[in-house]
């Protein structure tokens, strides 16, 4: 009798990853609550509230891609939003000592990489864990920001200060018939550009160069990254600058839109910031994480805060709804570790 033929080997069925899932899982809870707010106030699909959204994702973006990459090795960093008021400051303060605006601008994101990298050091050098060294970098941040100018506001700083806030590409502007400008077209905002141009480079980063893959690599096991080559001192110090820098750029965007450098902005940006990167998959526990993943959580925040805005709910309650979101992504990512 002829042999029976062999089974022929079932293809494995296509399943998603978990973190692929947590990403999909979030973009359906962003597509869900435009859908909620859109239905509730039929101005939240407006152009204009759009414009608005993707101004006040900006710097939530910002510095959550930064967040991103030290919550990738393992870290965090709670000075965000005090870097971001120090940056702003030094800004402030340089144009008035007659620094043309973007330089004195490059000078302020100077200042952000250079606490980020003093973050990285004291953590790598030290020993001292990220949270207690970050914290210290919060406080000594806003507290230079406050004494450097006495707490008061840096005002009168010019129009070119304020093109990078609230300029905009494609901008189409006409003189109506009463005489006075009129906006046929609001054009795309100069800050959710950089914000694309930056996630398009910091997603590059993680994915094609080296740097990148040591941030997973640490972040995944310390002492096997290290075993295996990997500079642990240098990668470390890497992602909390770049995380500072960002942390400047971002107190750029804010503070030209405001035109007037405040000491006191950015207070909590921070939270803001983790709860991007968390809602958007990056573990805390450090190797997972991925920049697309961080720009649908930054624009969850922002929708809420705007959908919630629009809908008369206070401030109060807003901080209760986004405490809520954190907490049910932080239990997800649990959740995930435990599978």
């Amino acid at each position: 009798m002829p042999s029976p033929k062999p089974d022929k080997a079932k293809k494995p069925a296509f399943k998603l990853s978990p973190s692929m899932y947590h990403q999909l899982s979030a973009l359906g809870t962003l597509l869900l609550l435009v859908f909620l707010f859109s239905f509730g106030n039929s101005a939240f699909l407006s152009v204009n509230n759009g414009l608005t959204i993707l101004l006040q994702t900006a710097v939530i973006g910002l510095l959550g891609i930064g967040m991103t990459m030290v919550i990738i090795t393992g870290g965090i960093d709670l000075s965000v939003g005090s870097v971001l008021a120090l940056a702003g400051t030094v800004t402030g303060l340089s144009i008035k000592a007659g620094v043309p605006v973007y330089p004195a601008m490059a000078i302020g994101v100077a200042v952000g990489a250079l606490c980020g990298f003093i973050n990285g050091f004291v953590i790598t050098a030290m020993g001292i864990t990220p949270f207690v060294a970050t914290l210290g970098m919060m406080l000594i941040a806003r507290g230079v920001a406050l004494q450097l100018t006495g707490a008061a506001p840096i005002s009168q700083l010019g129009e070119a200060f304020g093109t990078l806030g609230n300029g905009a590409l494609f901008r189409i502007v006409e003189k109506g018939d009463n005489g006075f400008p009129h906006v046929v077209f609001p054009g795309i905002p100069y800050p959710a550009i950089l914000l694309l141009v930056i996630a398009l480079l910091a997603a590059y980063l993680l994915r094609r160069r080296a740097l990148g893959r040591h941030f997973y690599s640490v972040g995944s096991n310390e002492e096997a990254s290290r075993l295996s080559g990997v500079n642990v001192f240098r990668t470390k110090i890497a992602a909390y600058t770049l995380s500072g820098a960002l942390a400047g750029i971002a107190g750029m965007v804010l503070m030209s839109r405001l035109i007037t450098v405040q000491p006191n902005e950015g207070v909590m940006y921070e939270l803001d910031a983790i709860a991007a990167a968390v809602i958007g998959g990056a573990s805390l526990m450090g190797g997972v994480g991925n920049i697309s993943g961080t720009m649908i959580g930054a624009f969850i925040i922002g929708v809420l805060r705007n959908g919630l805005n629009m809908a008369g709910t206070s401030s109060f309650i807003q901080q209760i709804v986004i405490g809520v979101v954190v907490i049910l992504a932080v239990y997800i990512d649990q959740l995930r570790n435990r599978r």
